[in-house]
């Protein structure tokens, strides 16, 4: 790409009066940009004795006017974060100032830099693969510590080990086929068939252990969804204002208070938890409230997690309960998990029946058994693979790819049982490889690399 061949230069810390502001210039003539209108304390910037990984103390000047005293850091290629010559210019964080001095880098032959374009040209100078610089902006946008580990993981090449092993071994069979290909008229076999299954159906299983980490791992980043449902007044709303330590829904002991979903997060032992309050669920004919419990049972099926919120005052009957519990469980998928809670227990209520199959008693009211409800959730969560020892994706992006080399290769495994020749087998391998090779930029296209790099800021 021709503009790798110009500096550029932006402000890489967010706008606002703040301690310290940076800003930074990326490309082969950073250090003379610099020399322009930075003086160190030895009086001129001598750009043939910087040797990387130093920093210098000096005035940043427009001619003769003193603009600030400053700190620069160099990073010299291909030793940098971009691979090229990099400089850091820390300086008050003034927006005055920041502008001023990059106005400066723009006056003396930089441009300013793109979204995302620093980290796109450590990816094109091969300082990381493409599903490393995503988790750089997952990193940026992480909330909590578990989004914050998994961006880390995944930046540290958790994703692109996976896809490159998988990649590799159909790569190495994908030429011997290929080979065949050469060799037709002889009609040989290079790659032996029963291998060649084997490598197939591992590579499908690993895309189908990776597909099925993507709900959880798009959840963690975005906040795992948790619907709070049950019956009107069942608490629902006053258990959300407990969670979040603040009166954000409207409690009523009107039944049918709340009409329309609720969205708040939090965090619970450093997981992002999404809440969502819901309409109460009961036979209506009002027509709004009906729409609300619509809108519930849609939230339902996107939720990861759903609390059943038991009236501990109002008990239903059998029936009712088991009404109300099929209408809810044929929402479900099967990564979806149901925590059946008894409200209000600060009421005395020993006479609880079985069929309820409780698994938390709480009171949303008086705080009793929140602690431990927190405590299920977080549980959960970790059960499902926080501890680090698997691997999740969390890009959709990737989901897609995953889901087009597993297709690619159970097409060509049915293409083993039918007998088909060579050159069909070798469509699908290549098609493969293609979408394996799209996550971590070995396949890649300026609009799909235009896509992914507009979403980071202009500084990184």
């Amino acid at each position: 790409m021709a503009y790798q061949d110009e500096n550029i230069a932006a402000i890489a810390t967010p706008s606002g009066a703040g301690a310290i502001g940076i800003i930074r210039i990326s490309g082969a003539k950073a250090f003379q940009i610099l020399s322009k209108f930075f003086f160190p304390g030895t009086g001129t910037l001598n750009v043939d004795s910087i040797r990387g990984y130093e920093m210098k103390f000096g005035r940043i000047k427009d001619q003769n006017e003193l603009i600030d005293e400053v700190v620069v850091g160099f990073f010299k290629a291909p030793k940098s974060f971009t691979g090229e010559n990099v400089v850091e210019i820390s300086c008050h964080g003034s927006d005055y100032i920041l502008n001023r001095v990059l106005s400066l880098c723009l006056k003396h032959g930089a441009r300013l830099a793109n979204e995302g374009e620093f980290t796109m040209r450590a990816y094109l100078n091969k300082k990381m693969d493409l599903a490393q610089a995503e988790a750089v902006a997952d990193l940026i946008s992480a909330g909590n510590k578990a989004a914050h580990d998994l961006a880390i993981k995944q930046m540290k090449g958790s994703v692109s080990k996976e896809i490159s092993t998988l990649r590799e071994e159909l790569l190495r069979l994908a030429s011997l086929v290929e080979l065949e290909l050469d060799f037709s008229e002889e009609d040989v076999e290079f790659a032996d068939r029963s291998q060649l299954r084997n490598i197939s159906e591992q590579i499908v299983a690993k895309c189908t252990e990776l597909l099925n980490s993507f709900s959880l791992g798009n959840a963690i980043k975005k906040g795992i969804p948790v619907a709070i449902v049950g019956a009107p007044n069942a608490g629902k709303s006053t258990l959300l204002n407990t969670l979040l330590k603040e009166n954000r829904a409207i409690v009523s002991d009107i039944e049918g208070t709340t009409r329309d979903s609720i969205e708040e997060e939090i965090n619970i032992a450093g997981v992002g938890f999404r809440l969502i309050d819901t309409a109460g669920i009961r036979d209506t004919t009002d027509k709004i409230e009906e729409l609300g419990i619509v809108r519930t049972f849609e939230k339902v099926e996107k939720a990861q997690i759903i609390i059943w919120l038991i009236d501990g005052k109002n008990i239903p009957d059998q029936n009712t309960f088991e009404s109300r519990k099929k209408e809810l469980y044929d929402k479900l998928k099967d990564n979806q998990k149901v925590f059946v809670a008894l409200n209000k227990s600060d009421l005395e209520n020993t006479n609880l029946p079985p069929y309820l199959n409780l698994d938390i008693k709480i009171s949303a009211k008086t705080g009793d058994g929140i602690q431990n409800l927190e405590k299920v959730l977080s549980d959960y969560v970790k059960e499902l693979g926080l501890d680090g020892s698997s691997t999740l994706i969390s890009s959709a992006r990737h989901e897609d790819a995953l889901s087009k080399a597993k297709e690619a290769m159970e097409g060509l495994l049915n293409g083993m049982d039918m007998g088909i020749p060579s050159d069909l087998l070798a469509q699908d391998m290549r098609q493969a490889l293609y979408f394996l090779g799209e996550i971590t930029g070995e396949i890649s296209s300026d609009e799909i690399l235009g896509s992914i790099f507009s979403k980071f800021c202009i500084g990184k």
